[in-house]
């Protein structure tokens, strides 16, 4: 991804060290595109659109036939909602110069994306194709959080929730570890490395669906009910088409086409390869059988936890990475169910875990010349320790941002609206109560 540069001091350093940031935008002035960068963009931003309805195939498939259209249409609801907002003020809050003290930012120009018409990146990309790339983001982030809450939420109010959550908790996130002069970016030598998610996107969906299924409370009947998977072959190939969007949210957020692009791509395949096999194996040992879900979640395990490393390590720590993540998901999915609390899709158990490890993890497996660059940037020296301990804090701000504000806006939706499903509709189901149809055209579907 890439920050709206106004203050020229931070070029230099900034290529230096070859942060995700690489390059700066020149709003409002003739500089020429460059079509190839241009293209890849176009298709990046395609590429992360399609990871949305790739995810809702991928929830919609684990819940129960009568829940499938309610789970989906959380995700695509986020397509219209989220986008709306990013246009109106989003855009502007993200990456706009800060305001009260850096919680956000805000840049009036920014506002309907009314200055946009003629600004061209640094790197020869229009700023219009950056500002829809990141709007892809903040789509897919709430989205991810409806797994936490699956087949139990009042639609109307988890439309509320995510709108309130993207100003509130998105937007601020996102302005601190990417804009400039957010101070997270800022912090230390060479700012919190996140290339594209690790704490904006995975940490804050994943702790916020955690806390959003302890506050709602279990389905009912969970977890003595059996409540069985509607269809796992559509969760296979939503799992299919996140991989594969997954290559425009790494590769796509070097905002260029070239060797960084390059290393992005090489890492995602790799570390989501290596998460899938990690998987299988624990799962064959520890249970007997490698499943088909166990090895699609090992692949977003995988992907997950290089997100915010794709574009500092290289292949061999893309590979430990994605085998770190995709044990200590597993781990964590165990943990869930010994301690028994409902994150109905693990939106927490893989997107939570697996973006803490690569957040904190990628510093071991940082390339040579990265942290040479870094040094030069930090004016001497600049060791792996020192840039752990700025990992760790913008691990813990996120964790701790998006839990509490989610918890502050679950209170606040639910005395506007009961976020909770009622009891005859839940049990009715989602699909029909809410929306009036049967995803699989059954009367009864259970």
């Amino acid at each position: 991804m890439i920050a709206r540069s106004k203050i020229t001091r931070w070029i230099s350093a900034l290529i230096l060290i070859n942060l995700p940031f690489t390059q700066i935008l020149a709003a409002n002035q003739e500089a020429p595109v460059d079509s190839g960068a241009t293209a890849w963009m176009l298709v990046s931003t395609a590429l992360v659109l399609l990871m949305v309805p790739g995810l809702a195939m991928f929830y919609g498939g684990l819940v129960r036939t009568k829940n499938v259209l309610g789970t989906i249409m959380h995700c695509y609801a986020a397509m219209g909602i989220m986008t709306v907002l990013w246009v109106l003020f989003g855009y502007s809050m993200c990456f706009g110069p800060n305001v009260l003290g850096g919680w956000f930012g805000w840049n009036s120009d920014f506002v309907g994306l009314k200055s946009l018409d003629t600004a061209i990146m640094d790197g020869g990309v229009p700023e219009y194709v950056f500002s829809m790339f990141q709007a892809k983001f903040a789509i897919i982030t709430p989205a991810l959080i409806a797994g936490a809450f699956a087949e139990r939420v009042n639609f109307k109010a988890y439309c509320l929730f995510i709108g309130l959550w993207g100003i509130l908790i998105y937007n601020p996130l996102c302005h601190w570890v990417w804009a400039e002069d957010g101070f997270l970016f800022n912090m230390g030598a060479s700012g919190a490395i996140d290339f594209a998610g690790g704490t904006v996107v995975h940490i804050s969906a994943g702790i916020s669906g955690l806390v959003a299924a302890l506050y709602l409370g279990a389905r009912r009947g969970y977890p003595k009910t059996d409540m069985p998977p509607s269809n796992l072959v559509m969760t296979m190939i939503g799992g299919g088409l996140l991989w594969v969007g997954w290559f425009g949210f790494n590769a796509g957020s070097s905002i260029t086409s070239g060797l960084s692009t390059a290393q992005a791509l090489t890492a995602t395949q790799v570390a989501a390869a290596s998460g899938a096999l990690c998987w299988m194996i624990i799962e064959g040992w520890h249970q007997g059988k490698a499943t088909a879900l166990g090895l699609v979640s090992g692949i977003l395990a995988g992907l997950v936890a290089v997100t915010p490393a794709a574009g500092v390590v290289q292949p061999m720590g893309a590979m430990m990475l994605g085998l770190a993540a995709s044990a200590l998901c597993y781990a964590g999915l165990l943990i869930k169910n010994r301690l028994g609390y409902d994150d109905s899709l693990d939106a927490f158990g893989i997107h939570g875990v697996g973006g803490i490890v690569g957040a904190i993890l990628l510093v071991f497996f940082i390339r040579d010349s990265w942290m040479a660059d870094a040094a030069v940037a930090a004016g001497g020296s600049w060791t792996i320790m020192q840039q752990l301990g700025i990992q760790i804090a913008a691990v813990v701000v996120a964790l701790v941002y998006a839990g509490v504000g989610t918890l502050g806006l679950l209170w606040l939706v639910n005395k506007i609206i009961k976020f909770r499903a009622p009891e005859e509709k839940e049990m009715q189901g989602l699909d029909s109560a809410y929306h009036g149809e049967s995803g699989y055209g059954m009367l009864n579907p259970n």
